[in-house]
């Protein structure tokens, strides 16, 4: 690595992001293990990983992340029950170290019985689906949070990288109260930020576009001419745009950032 290099190194980092097992979660962790952070994997259950084709299992997924060297594990548990979340927290810092680097990744707009919810609209969601969204999304993150970072603190070190939407940016129909959420996550950021600040563990959020994921291409229809990488913003994002712009919030060379939000979307909410 040239010397000019170092400030985006994550050498010595130790990460946990959440959702990894596929995905966009999945791509932000094997970019961390690219650039030398050690990594946990979590997702909901060791087979969570096959829903959309990305891997057999998480063992596969975690197997995926260690070609690069760096030492892995995989963790377990749903982040929306606390017990559980404290529990795979202390097993990725017992298998890796004290965590420097946390990514709430784990998400999306899957309603009560799974699936998207229908209806998926304003007036038209049920409350089940509302509060299985909310769990999912914004009490996962804060569970995570509030697992990972007190640690942090007594450290005065860390960094936290959020995942939002762009669709938490703007009024939309339907996955209404999805994008509402996606809405709080970025101003729950900026609370947190105001929290930790006295104590250097820095906290951001990215909000994603749309982005080329396996779930994102089995899920809605899709613009076949959106996926080329062609010289154009007028596309799709590719995983891995996400997964630069956490590993750089999360790099020193972000040292001063904190409480803020960056759209990765090609420019598609220009406002």
């Amino acid at each position: 690595m040239a010397i000019n290099d170092v400030e985006y190194s994550l050498e010595g980092q130790v990460a946990l992001v959440t959702g990894s097992g596929r995905g966009l979660g999945h791509a932000i962790a094997m970019r961390l293990a690219e650039l030398g952070a050690s990594v946990a994997i979590h997702d909901r259950t060791a087979d969570a990983p096959a829903e959309y084709g990305e891997f057999p299992s998480i063992a596969e997924s975690e197997a995926a992340v260690a070609r690069f060297g760096r030492p892995t594990t995989a963790v377990l548990g749903d982040i929306t029950d606390e017990a559980q979340v404290v529990r795979f927290v202390k097993e990725a810092e017992a298998a890796l170290g004290p965590l420097t680097i946390l990514v709430n990744a784990a998400g999306g707009d899957i309603g009560a019985q799974g699936g998207k919810p229908n209806p998926n609209t304003a007036l038209g969601i049920s409350l089940a689906d509302m509060r299985a969204l909310i769990d999912r999304n914004l009490v996962g993150t804060m569970l995570v949070c509030k697992a990972a970072i007190p640690g942090m603190i007594e450290r005065r070190s860390g960094a936290v990288v959020n995942v939002a939407s762009s669709a938490g940016h703007f009024g939309t129909s339907p996955e209404v109260v999805y994008s509402s959420i996606k809405a709080a996550i970025v101003h729950y950021t900026r609370c947190l930020a105001y929290e930790t600040r006295p104590f250097n563990v820095r906290i951001n959020c990215v909000s994603p576009g749309a982005t080329a994921t396996a779930r994102f291409k089995a899920t809605r229809p899709v613009d076949p001419e959106l996926l080329a990488e062609d010289g154009t913003l007028l596309r799709y994002g590719a995983p891995r745009d996400q997964a630069n712009t956490v590993a750089f919030l999360c790099s020193p060379a972000a040292r001063y950032i904190h409480g803020q939000f960056i759209r990765v979307d090609g420019g598609l909410t220009l406002f």
